[in-house]
């Protein structure tokens, strides 16, 4: 190999394997649901009833109208003192 070419290939080479990084690190971002009832006060990520504005807001412990986000399939799984997690949002 030349001079020129030897830089050129470890170019090649080092772009792939970033590309590659990359799409792994997306690939392995695992799917997400709301789960309601289950954020402590002012740890939800959105929605926490009239009268707030988004993430941070929930004035209660797993307030049933205030949802964090969770893997996908442990929603219902989580036990919290007052029941397990929502999908849709509790009335308390």
């Amino acid at each position: 190999m030349n001079r020129t070419a030897l830089p050129l290939a470890s170019a090649v080479l080092a772009a792939a394997i970033a590309a590659g990084m990359a799409s792994a690190a997306t690939a392995a971002k695992p799917a997400m649901e709301k789960c309601y009832g289950v954020a402590k006060a002012g740890k939800n990520d959105c929605a926490a009833g009239p009268g707030t504005s988004c993430a941070g807001t929930a004035t209660a412990d797993y307030q049933g109208n205030a949802w964090k986000l969770v893997p996908a399939g442990t929603c219902v799984k989580t036990q919290t003192p007052r029941g397990p997690g929502s999908l849709t949002p509790k009335v308390r």
